[in-house]
């Protein structure tokens, strides 16, 4: 038997390495809930697209976190942009991440099991431990998607025996496990990351998985930074929550290295060739649905006519799509079911070419955000704001006498400056965006209710369209569990909801109480 589990994970490995990203896309042929003994490498590559697909998936991203961060607006059915969310649309997003989840705890589990340990690490994937401390930089990655969109979660952790964590037991399986507070999630995972980030700097020369990671090619020194900067992220965020931790962790993740430059940045690259395009190409192009447009909100920034910069900023054509008459022109946010279709299609910015490609690379964690971070910390450094802005354009590729220019124009760094070229640099990352907006409050020049987002005229009388909310007040605090969650795990989730709070979209994680 170890002889035949030897042979199989050299014909998995070698399969793996021969291959271009195409071909390691259509590798993925794994049980979601229980997968086979294959190799890691291809468990690897399984997870990370499953993972990046599923926190950009298209009913709790485009249709959710990107209308309520106001980046995108509807055109045709306005619902969604006025917070009316079927309660399904959590549905894929759970199942995802948990899928997801059991397969990067797969790879674990292999270079843990005594009698598969050896041959997992067969054909120079990588050592045991560098297998294993990547497995957990994945897993702290899809936790704290998962627990930002919900509050309380199954969770299970690499390091922790604490009784809370339940999540991911097979063998027998436990479908019905707790939900963990979302403090102690956010501090184990703060300590997931620690641990991950320290293994691999201490390798950091050496290679794993290689070219069966898509999203770092097995370069350690980047994973660990990677470790390390959403690390800085996670601590930022609970900062007025465990102001001792959070300090303990920002420092340390400071001083031992996060991103330093663009090349550093986390992102999933996607294919040209079908059915591995990204998630925002085949949601409207593969489609062929037209009805997301960029909102108006972010048009009028970019063009220097909202928000606190008033300078035409580069990023304009990148996101955006001029309409038929040469014309940005961003779809008004949040308008009445009555006048959803007041806009044709040919007059308004759908989602810029580089935006919506089919080999669109989607980013876990960018330089950009790190240095606004580092901002922040420093009680609003300008220095570290300018270096934010400039990593923001020079990603999109601006011409450098343009990036110049724009950064030099800018006034000093403040709260709200800081936080609202954050924000622009956010574009397209719905979930982040959205959670930065629920944290601080910013940008301010976000459409709030009462707020008229259009004013015109329509068969021969002049109106105007206020921003009406159809559910609460305010931006949505979270999204609702799933269904399936009620009647399969209803007595876990009555403990959260005792915990937490109401099951419905007002409701407060944690972090943001």
């Amino acid at each position: 038997m170890k002889v035949y589990k030897y042979i199989i994970g050299l014909l998995w490995t070698t399969s793996v390495f021969v291959g271009c990203s195409d071909r390691i896309f259509e590798e993925i042929n794994t049980d979601p809930n229980r997968p086979a003994a294959v190799s890691t490498a291809s468990l690897l590559v399984s997870s990370e697209r499953l993972l990046v697909n599923t926190v950009r998936n298209p009913d709790l991203n485009l249709r959710g976190a990107q209308l309520y961060a106001q980046y995108f607006s509807q055109n045709i059915y306005t619902d969604q942009s006025r917070y009316m969310m079927p309660v399904n649309y959590s549905d894929d997003f759970w199942t995802g991440i948990n899928r997801a989840l059991n397969n990067i705890n797969e790879i674990i589990k292999l270079n843990v099991d005594g009698q598969t340990k050896e041959w997992v690490t067969i054909g120079g994937v990588g050592t045991n431990a560098n297998q294993i401390a990547i497995a957990r930089i994945l897993k702290s990655y899809a936790f704290h998607n998962l627990t930002d969109v919900f509050g309380d979660i199954p969770y299970q952790s690499y390091s922790s025996k604490d009784p809370d964590f339940e999540a991911l037991q097979q063998n027998p399986d436990n479908l019905t496990p707790k939900y963990a507070p979302q403090e102690k999630i956010y501090t184990d995972i703060l300590n997931e990351l620690k641990q991950s980030a320290d293994t691999l700097l201490k390798y950091k020369t050496l290679q794993t998985f290689k070219n069966a990671d898509i999203i770092y090619d097995g370069n350690n020194l980047k994973w660990a930074k990677f470790a390390n900067s959403l690390r800085l992220r996670l601590a930022n965020r609970i900062a007025h929550k465990l102001p001792t931790l959070a300090t303990e962790h920002i420092n340390d993740a400071l001083a031992k290295g996060v991103f330093e430059s663009n090349a550093d940045n986390a992102v999933l690259k996607y294919s040209n060739s079908s059915p591995n395009q990204a998630p925002l190409y085949q949601a409207t192009v593969t489609a062929n649905r037209k009805d997301f447009a960029v909102s108006h909100v972010i048009v009028d920034v970019l063009k220097g006519d909202r928000g606190p910069f008033g300078i035409a900023d580069p990023r304009l054509p990148i996101f955006a799509k001029p309409n038929s008459k040469g014309i940005y022109f961003g779809q008004p946010y949040g308008l009445p079911l009555e006048a959803a279709d007041l806009f044709p299609v040919d007059s308004i910015s759908l989602p810029g070419a580089v935006i919506n490609a089919a080999n669109y690379g989607e980013v876990l964690m960018e330089y950009a955000e790190v240095e606004f971070l580092i901002s922040e910390i420093k009680g609003w450094d300008d220095q570290a704001y300018r270096k934010g802005v400039r990593a923001s354009l020079e990603k999109w590729q601006i011409g450098q006498n343009e990036v110049d220019d724009y950064v030099n124009l800018l006034s000093v760094a403040n709260k709200e400056n800081v936080l609202s070229q954050k924000y622009l640099a956010l574009f397209n990352q719905g979930i982040e965006g959205w959670s930065e907006i629920r944290r601080t409050g910013y940008p301010l020049f976000l459409v709030k209710k009462g707020e008229v987002v259009w004013t015109g005229e329509v068969k021969g009388a002049q109106v105007s369209y206020q921003f009406l909310p159809e559910v609460g007040e305010e931006i949505p605090n979270r999204f609702i569990y799933p269904l399936k969650e009620q009647s399969t795990n209803r007595t876990s989730y009555r403990e959260a909801l005792a915990r937490q709070g109401d099951d419905v979209i007002s409701t407060k994680v944690w972090w943001n109480k």
